[in-house]
């Protein structure tokens, strides 16, 4: 009697075994990637960007104040408003991350590439965070605005490749599991699509002549990042 286990080239054709470590690829039935070792060390760089981002706050020296200490400190609320977005919107990047890698089960050369790219555009984070605290308190104007605009194209180039990721991933069902189909509503399925352009807007608002440039530009970056706090609609 043949061994049961083993799964020969004229087999019926079948999309995912019962144990779901196999499935079909083209003509042939492949072992399942597995993707944890991606997702650790995803998430080891998730973590190090949202613990790098308290480096925009300061300490003030003594002998460096000219003011009572708390006055000193209500002064650094740029810090504390830049701070409070970054985290977040990295926050909402592991959690689109790990609820996205919900469906994807293999992984290929470029899923690799895209995933890294998507890390690269998260460990800058704390650069245009601290470009904003710092600038935001500048009597420059011009300094402000390219301080701004540095920060939402940061975002817009991380929104880009996590677009990038996801639809390499899930297009054709490439690395998911075809016996889970991802559908997506229409409301997620636009805010997927826009995210990045609305970046793209404050980034181009923030550099205009407009009056209230930077607040209008640092409200849809906020604005942005809030909305997308909400819980995603049930499927």
């Amino acid at each position: 009697m043949s061994d049961p286990r083993q799964i020969s080239s004229t087999s019926t054709p079948s999309t995912a075994a019962d144990s779901g470590e196999e499935m079909r690829v083209g003509n042939r039935i492949d072992k399942r990637t597995d993707t944890t070792r991606l997702e650790a060390f995803s998430d080891g760089v998730f973590a190090i960007a949202i613990t790098l981002l308290v480096l925009t706050f300061k300490v003030p020296p003594p002998s460096d104040l000219h003011s009572p200490l708390i006055q000193t400190l209500l002064n650094q609320w740029p810090a504390y408003l830049a701070y409070a977005n970054s985290f977040l919107a990295v926050l909402l990047m592991w959690v689109a991350h790990h609820n996205m890698f919900r469906y994807i089960v293999r992984t290929d050369h470029v899923l690799l590439l895209l995933n890294g790219l998507l890390l690269m555009g998260t460990t800058l984070v704390p650069f245009p965070t601290s470009l904003l605290a710092e600038y935001l308190q500048s009597g420059i104007y011009q300094d402000k605005q390219t301080a701004v605009a540095v920060c939402c194209g940061t975002f817009a180039f991380i929104a880009l490749t996590y677009n990038a990721l996801y639809w390499w991933a899930v297009g054709g069902q490439r690395l998911t599991d075809p016996t889970k189909p991802v559908e997506l509503d229409r409301r997620r399925l636009l805010s997927y699509t826009l995210r990045p352009w609305i970046y793209l807007v404050a980034l181009v608002v923030a550099l205009s002549p407009l009056p209230f440039a930077l607040q209008i530009s640092l409200a849809i970056y906020t604005l942005l990042s809030l909305l997308y706090a909400l819980p995603p609609p049930r499927q």
